[in-house]
């Protein structure tokens, strides 16, 4: 299962370290030793040796179809990468048409995330996710070191569980209703690695871990990943199994261009294809009877053009006919009895599972996922239903994958979940790094990062610490403690803050002030899970807000600020950056005791949501709707509430307008524009909005005047590794006009 183009250049630096490629190497006991029965008549047996490629192996179910339909048997099958999944899939007894409903079902972008897709997160994880968005994931549980892959293979390693799940007792590749084998490179000796036995599902991911893509597997003391790299098309394993004529399956790609040798991922990536096409030619010479597949016009990337590559394939074995049809069975009686012995060596999947058993994950963590993998299989057994509950376990964020088989423990049918805890951690280290302007005269920089321990003495506490240091600084630390089993938790924290906030004469900025704060506090609250929390505390602290640039003379404000606060938070976007669906909402109601400018006690209200609604694949409508109130009293300094800059009226500076009282709409669209070479990051976006809003009443006229103010807003956004990058233009109906631009947060 390769990923996009452009990651293929990711196995140069592996095939030069690896240098020449050893003898291939068979787990298990030798090949000839009790292998499968011989074909009941005295025709040949016949094997197929299916190719890796991406996207472009789904042709191959397209050829099986066709050979299948023109009664053309096969009695040996090995596959490499993406030919391993196919392979995989048709020995197990899934029909041509089955496995090619089994990829149209795929959501293929979801499969190629490097970890849970972020509506599959836990809150806390979403936490992470929205306020440090550098997508570079490290720990420093042997030192400072990340994963040894991009994707862990969570998503693909389910699907590849679900496919395996019938024959999970199978241990012997050879009893499979038709022998299998699957390649794999030896990433420490460089050489071929021959699966034949063991779990069906672990094998065939080792074929298809591109180094440094997916994180490799670990299975009887060797590291081991694609396949490609030493046999890409698998002649020779097939041969071995006892094939008397081997049908290999070649992907043809059209010759380099030679302007792709103008670049330097072009020229690595170019050195893949040399290097992957010299072992082809090498197993070709092999193979019987090649069916060449012309892959022009397609890309190892279009894993949604199912249907039409399956067409491809198809009538690519159609227009090699001849070649094939001599090894069809033309006797409809024994075609009968070919299918009749392949059928029955099918085993039916268990319906119905009485016991759970945990692999891979310390006894107080695999007591409680044995309980909730318990809760989710209770009845009948739903595989994407366990699927999602799997998911959900492995977005807590302690493992980078949790996998699952079927097996029988005393006569009892049982499931095994086995859980793979992150190699580099915990602790996790999260980055972030900020830059948000407004042309010269309104430029921020920040960067940091979030360092998180996790279940802390086994009870599943969290110790999460945050630093931040530019144009904003934070400094602050939290421990999150559940209470026994249950979601409600308690959290104390202390932190100390700095950042700048514009002051204005009117429309005139007259000065920038420090905003400084030194405290802490305590929260109780419920967790939810996924989508939500709520939070119920009181937070003392010290504040400072001193002129940092302006005119002498400007006022000084200090002191103790005291509250209570309740904040409920739902997030149920799909995205922490650049949504397509879905709606986010917090909603804080404090009662402020003391502070520095209040004459009496405040209470406050502030209500903010996000919501997106997709109207196509490419196009999603946006709506955001907030507003807060101090009631009847007024703001303090550190509570004032503030519109301008961003997502706030962008045709203003931030903090341009203050009130006791707020209100602000917006309604806009974005649409895909073009999509970003998976290590750069997703897409790149473009999108209008329409915003209104006005902050109104002040210490001195706590009603004062009501002024809406609008802004119109054209802008394209990038979602990339770093975070979103975004340039938007904002321009108001009174002539007021500013370009903004953002690095690492949404503005």
């Amino acid at each position: 299962m390769e990923t996009p183009a452009g990651t293929r250049c990711l196995l140069t630096a592996t095939i030069f370290l690896l240098g020449l490629v050893s003898p291939g190497f068979v787990y298990g006991q030798d090949p000839a030793a009790g292998a499968p029965p011989t074909p009941s008549s005295e025709r040949p047996r016949v094997g197929l040796a299916l190719s890796g490629g991406g996207a472009l192996g789904l042709t191959e179910i397209g050829v099986i179809k066709w050979m299948e339909e023109n009664h053309i048997p096969v009695d040996r099958i090995a596959g490499t990468s993406m030919g391993s999944i196919i392979g995989s899939m048709y020995a197990t007894g899934m029909t041509p048409a089955e496995i090619q409903k089994f990829a149209e079902k795929i959501d293929w972008d979801q499969a190629f995330l490097p970890e849970p897709g972020y509506t599959e997160l836990s809150y806390r994880r979403k936490q992470d996710r929205r306020d440090f968005l550098v997508a570079a994931p490290l720990g420093l549980k042997h030192g400072l070191r990340g994963p040894n892959g991009l994707n862990s293979g969570q998503s693909a390693g389910l699907l590849l569980d679900r496919i395996a799940f019938a024959d999970a007792g199978i241990t012997n590749f050879d009893d499979l209703p038709i022998p299998f084998r699957c390649v794999a490179t030896d990433m420490q000796s460089g050489e071929a690695i021959v699966l034949r036995e063991g779990f069906l599902a672990d094998a065939v991911r080792a074929s298809m871990a591109i180094p440094g893509v997916f994180t490799p597997v670990e299975l009887n003391g060797r590291i081991l990943a694609d396949g490609g790299m030493v046999q890409n098309i698998p002649v020779e394993t097939v041969r071995d199994m006892g094939a008397d004529a081997v049908i290999a399956v070649e992907l043809h790609y059209p010759p380099g261009d030679i302007g792709q040798l103008g670049t330097l991922v072009g020229v690595l990536s170019r050195a893949i294809d040399v290097m992957i096409t010299q072992n082809e030619h090498h197993s070709l010479a092999l193979a019987k009877t090649k069916v060449r597949v012309d892959m022009k016009g397609f890309a190892i990337t279009d894993y949604k053009r199912v249907n039409e590559l399956v067409q491809l394939g198809y009538k690519a074995a159609a227009s090699q006919s001849a070649e094939l049809l001599r090894y069809a069975i033309t006797d409809p009686a024994e075609w009968q009895r070919y299918l009749d012995e392949r059928n029955a060596r099918e085993r039916i999947p268990m319906t119905k599972v009485e016991k759970v058993v945990v692999a891979g994950a310390d006894p107080d963590t695999g007591r409680r996922i044995q309980q909730e993998v318990t809760k989710s299989v209770q009845g009948s057994l739903d595989l994407p239903h366990l699927e999602t509950r799997l998911t959900r376990i492995a977005g807590e964020g302690q493992f980078d994958r949790l996998g699952y088989e079927g097996f029988t423990q005393n006569g009892v049918p049982a499931l095994r979940v086995t859980a793979h805890e992150k190699t580099y951690g915990p602790p996790f280290i999260d980055l972030a790094v900020n830059v948000q302007g407004s042309g010269v005269a309104a430029f921020d920089f920040s960067a940091g990062t979030r360092i998180t321990f996790m279940d802390l003495f086994h009870r599943g506490g969290e110790w999460r610490s945050d630093l931040l240091f530019g144009s904003s600084n934070l400094a602050a630390t939290e421990y999150y403690q559940p209470l026994g089993q249950s979601r409600f938790f308690v959290a104390p924290y202390v932190f100390a803050s700095k950042w700048a906030r514009n002051s204005f004469n009117g429309l005139t900025r007259i000065a920038v002030f420090g905003d400084e704060r030194a405290g802490g506090g305590l929260d109780i609250g419920f967790n939810t899970g996924r989508h939500s929390e709520f939070r119920l505390g009181y937070e003392l602290f010290e504040g400072k807000l001193a002129p940092l640039i302006g005119a002498a003379g400007l006022p000084i404000d200090h002191g103790s600020t005291g509250e209570f606060r309740a904040r409920f938070v739902w997030d149920g976007q799909d995205s922490p950056s650049v949504p397509s669906r879905g709606s986010r909402v917090v909603a804080t109601a404090t009662r402020v005791l003391q502070s520095p400018g209040l004459a009496h006690p405040i209470g406050q209200v502030d209500v903010q949501s996000s919501n997106f609604v997709r109207l196509g694949d490419k196009t999603s409508l946006f709506i955001d709707v907030s507003g807060g109130t101090t009631f009847h009293g007024s703001a303090g300094p550190f509570q004032v509430f503030s519109l301008g800059g961003p997502f706030r009226l962008g045709a203003y500076l931030p903090d341009e307008f203050l009130g006791n009282h707020y209100a602000y709409a917006s309604l806009g669209f974005r649409r895909e524009l073009y999509r970003l070479p998976q290590l750069i990051g997703r897409k790149i976006y473009w999108g209008g909005w329409y915003e209104s809003g006005s902050a109104f009443g002040t210490q001195l006229n706590n009603r004062g005047p009501v002024v809406v103010r609008g802004t119109f807003n054209l802008g394209v956004i990038a979602d990339t590794i770093v975070g979103p990058i975004a340039l938007a233009g904002s321009v108001s109906p009174t002539g007021q006009s500013r370009v903004n631009f953002s690095v690492g947060r949404l503005f």
